[in-house]
């Protein structure tokens, strides 16, 4: 197992090198700055829809937290206990570093909108590996995927280039739906993480869409705010999740589910059509 571990982190390097070689830098667009609702709307808050619908963050990021704390979750193992609150410290976060970009959008500020995302990326990383392949290593690797996160914002921040931050966001997205649907769970309910999932790729669609949703509705709200409140609702998911999850008698992973049921289903369509031709066959003889 040690030598396999090896070997996977030592391709993981190669690969990571190679693509820092042979991709070109990706630098940080000042467009990314032009939000299409920049209104202010009351007290003197601008761009204040944007800022203010990162309340929902604070909200859930605070109330996971102290559930953590408070052993009201089902974690069966302290690697948990810290991955989880790593996590909802960062949610919560980003209520404080998104607001304050939104005041002023700049490249400055924007760092401190990224950090508290990046802390709760890596954490949920850290988490999965903890529940899904192993305890020892999953707590291990916290404090160097959060320092990963880090060091990727601050390389974007001091060389201009995207790549790195690239990484630790998205690699993410792909990997952890993986995870979710391959490997054996230790507790129910994991399919609240594809309902997660769902709502941070519908939260990258609108934000991709700002303009086009602030058209499309009048000018009443832009895509950017409804990525803020879509976004939210992924820590809403995990923490309904586990505060609803047991621990999983049978390890079956979503997709050996997703197989037997559809084996169940093909299994009771071909018995219905045996018994219509049963049927068919009797009613022609008599």
């Amino acid at each position: 197992m040690g030598r396999r571990k090896f070997y996977g982190w030592g391709a993981a390097i190669v690969i990571f090198i190679v693509l820092m070689i042979v991709t070109p830098a990706i630098p940080q667009s000042q467009e990314y700055h032009d939000f299409a609702d920049q209104r202010k709307l009351f007290l003197g808050i601008p761009n204040t829809l944007n800022v203010i619908s990162n309340f929902p963050f604070l909200v859930i990021g605070l109330i996971g937290f102290v559930l953590c704390l408070r052993g009201s979750f089902r974690l069966s193992l302290q690697g948990e206990v810290w991955g989880w609150s790593c996590f909802f410290i960062g949610v919560a976060a980003v209520a404080f570093g998104s607001s304050y970009y939104h005041l002023k959008p700049n490249d400055a500020r924007l760092v401190w909108d990224r950090l508290p995302m990046t802390i709760a990326f890596t954490s949920i990383m850290a988490i999965f590996i903890i529940e899904r392949i192993d305890e020892k290593t999953g707590m291990t690797s916290i404090a160097p995927l959060v320092m990963a996160g880090i060091i990727s914002i601050l390389y974007w921040r001091f060389f201009d280039d995207l790549r790195l931050y690239a990484l630790v966001q998205f690699v993410p997205c792909i990997i952890i739906p993986l995870m979710a649907i391959l490997i054996p769970p230790m507790y129910t309910h994991s399919a609240y993480w594809l309902w997660a999932a769902g709502f941070y790729l519908l939260a990258k669609v609108e934000e991709a869409m700002d303009k086009v949703i602030y058209k499309w509705t009048h000018h009443i709200v832009s895509g950017h705010t409804l990525k803020h409140l879509c976004a939210a609702m992924v820590p809403v998911f995990l923490t309904l999740m586990l505060a609803k999850r047991s621990i999983e008698a049978d390890r079956i992973s979503l997709f050996q589910q997703w197989r037997i049921y559809w084996v169940r289903v093909k299994e009771s369509r071909f018995k219905g059509e045996s018994l219509d031709c049963e049927y068919t066959a009797v009613s022609t003889t008599t």
